[in-house]
């Protein structure tokens, strides 16, 4: 039986979480889950994690994995709320150590933080394999957004392909975070856009031109054909030139700050402090 996939769009962060599933009542793993965060009032909610919640309980699922793509810049993770209301392991690639070793200094955090990405409860090696009930997995290491990013492939038909590639008309993610590299996103670009021109493509975001709704799957042939940035006859040397100029016009996402440090930390707040309130760091100047 083919993998079932459900999405749902945070409007706010343009962030597609999935559920992948065999059937009602079987294993699901969760996909890169939204914690509502009002970066105004300074004021975390979980009304996008609840629908997930109503979902997994209505097709009476049992959760095995979160899953994270990568440490997002744009979302803080809800994976250890949804952990304590429905199980599962929260998992990463092994690669977060790296993002962690650079936000640790950033955010200049408190001593006892590890950066062995232990927060986690697997991380993921290149190419491992494992299991969603039983359907069969596999987690692709795709580096350049970040370091330690990572694209999901399920039962050889279809890949969530995290802040690597968005819809055609959209083109790719910037590269330009700490530790991102446009060579190495144009090596895992190609890496996913060699599987079968049949496999579906699902991404993290999409950010619509005028006129057409949120969508959330292509395929690799499509990609291949009119991806605006990296379609085929496009080199490495042009896109990095691309990727490079482009990255070099985009302002910061506006809850990179917040979410960074929640999210290297598996989507757990930092400690409260003496008077028992949880704070969020703002470093001045350095980004």
């Amino acid at each position: 039986m083919p993998a079932l996939i459900e999405a749902f769009l945070d409007p706010a962060s343009s962030t597609y979480s999935y559920v992948i599933y065999e059937h009602d009542g079987g294993h699901c793993a969760i996909v890169d889950p939204v914690l509502d965060y009002d970066p105004a009032a300074g004021r975390t909610a979980t009304t996008q994690a609840d629908k997930i919640i109503a979902f997994v309980r209505q097709h009476q699922l049992q959760v095995q994995w979160l899953l994270e793509t990568h440490a997002h810049a744009d979302h803080l993770s809800a994976a250890p709320y949804l952990r304590r209301e429905l199980g599962g392991k929260i998992a990463i690639g092994q690669s977060i150590s790296k993002v962690q070793g650079v936000f640790k200094t950033l955010f200049n955090l408190e001593p006892e933080f590890c950066i062995d990405g232990s927060q986690f409860d697997h991380l993921f090696a290149p190419d491992e394999s494992f299991r969603i009930g039983n359907l069969k997995a596999t987690a692709l290491h795709v580096p350049g957004h970040t370091p330690a990013d990572m694209a999901y492939l399920i039962d050889s038909d279809v890949i969530l392909v995290g802040d690597t590639l968005f819809m055609p008309d959209v083109g790719t993610a910037r590269c330009d975070f700490p530790g991102g590299n446009a060579n190495q996103m144009f090596a895992s670009i190609r890496k996913l856009l060699a599987f079968p021109a049949g496999v579906r493509l699902y991404v993290c975001h999409d950010y619509p031109p005028e006129g057409r709704k949120p969508q959330c799957m292509s395929t690799v042939g499509e990609q291949r054909k009119s991806n605006i940035h990296i379609h085929d006859g496009i080199d490495e040397t042009a896109f990095v030139a691309m990727r490079t100029r482009r990255d070099a016009g985009l302002g910061m996402p506006t809850l990179l700050l917040p979410a960074i440090q929640v999210n290297v930390r598996a989507g757990n707040l930092p400690p409260a402090e003496g008077n028992g309130v949880t704070y969020l760091k703002i470093p001045l100047n350095k980004l």
